[in-house]
């Protein structure tokens, strides 16, 4: 069963979703908070994932992060992620305070920008119990090398602080295209064929979703490092899923990152594949099982 669901953040922003509960039974379940990656909305891919995990005997909490989808927030296209981690906090409270949510058996999913945004709420929010983290943005400087030549991010530099100027003197923010707007194209925040591909076989399941950000989400995202909190995660158990062939959040990076600094109890699990490949087809029936599975053995015990 599916519902819509609205809650406040705890600066005033009403957040919209999605609520899923198992039909066999009232509860309380064990439930998931799951939001999406960057500039995307719950559409475009988190039903699928909330429903194979409802049908696993969860109950999952699915919303749009503000500015974006479905929930409120100015300016439209502003993609700041310590806001977006604070409002997967103000999540959780909501959750908790629903009757059929398990208060002790709380779970986060992210996926690619989410994906970070889990790491450093798993690692600051002890309600949570289990993590799984899906084609993570880590790496901060070394992720936004690899996407950016040294020559290009001295250009975005000095549009970053002509925006900021012009900000301060009550201009509107500037905008750019999250991804091409034809194929092989290069003017766009994730200049990538595989980008502009997802997102143009999602436009019929979401139709609201709007191919803008504004110029500052991509100063935050090229800045954004939520790796140092990899290793501040345990006792709560961390799943990771990567794609072997990710080029636009590097699978080495990750698997890396994972492997020096993340404690027990963790987990990997490598899709076949670019970074979209888990959201469509055989990457997304790994992913999901995967992350389901883990989700049972950490959040319902006794399933297993």
């Amino acid at each position: 069963m599916r519902k819509d669901i609205t809650f406040k953040t705890e600066d005033g922003v009403t957040l919209r979703g999605w609520f899923y509960q198992p039909d066999d039974h009232d509860g309380p379940f064990p439930t998931l908070v799951m939001a999406h990656g960057f500039s995307a909305i719950k559409e475009q891919g988190l039903d699928d994932y909330a429903t194979v995990f409802c049908q696993g005997g969860f109950a999952a909490l699915v919303y749009d992060h503000r500015n974006l989808g479905t929930s409120d927030g100015e300016p439209r296209g502003e993609i700041i992620p310590y806001e977006q981690i604070r409002d997967y906090r103000d999540a959780i409270t909501f959750a908790l305070t629903l009757p059929v949510v398990a208060q002790e058996h709380i779970g986060i999913w992210g996926t690619s920008y989410s994906g970070g945004h889990v790491i450093v709420g798993a690692a600051i929010d002890r309600r949570v119990k289990c993590v799984v983290s899906q084609v993570p943005y880590l790496g901060g400087f070394e992720n936004s090398r690899r996407l950016v030549t040294p020559l290009a991010l001295i250009g975005l530099r000095q549009a970053f602080d002509a925006d900021r100027l012009a900000r301060y003197q009550g201009a509107a923010p500037q905008r750019l295209p999250v991804v091409p707007t034809e194929p092989h194209g290069t003017v766009a925040i994730l200049p990538h064929e595989p980008a502009r591909q997802f997102f143009e076989a999602m436009r019929e399941r979401a139709p609201t979703w709007k191919n803008e950000a504004t110029l500052r989400s991509a100063e935050y995202f090229l800045d954004y490092d939520p790796s140092p909190y990899i290793g501040q995660i345990a006792p709560t158990p961390l799943l990771l899923v990567v794609t072997d062939h990710d080029t636009i959040v590097p699978t080495d990076i990750a698997l890396r990152l994972f492997n020096q600094q993340a404690l027990e109890p963790k987990k990997v699990v490598l899709v076949p594949g670019e970074h979209f490949e888990v959201y469509t087809g055989r990457g997304f029936a790994l992913s999901s099982q995967a992350e389901l599975a883990w989700f049972r053995q950490w959040l319902m015990p006794s399933a297993q």
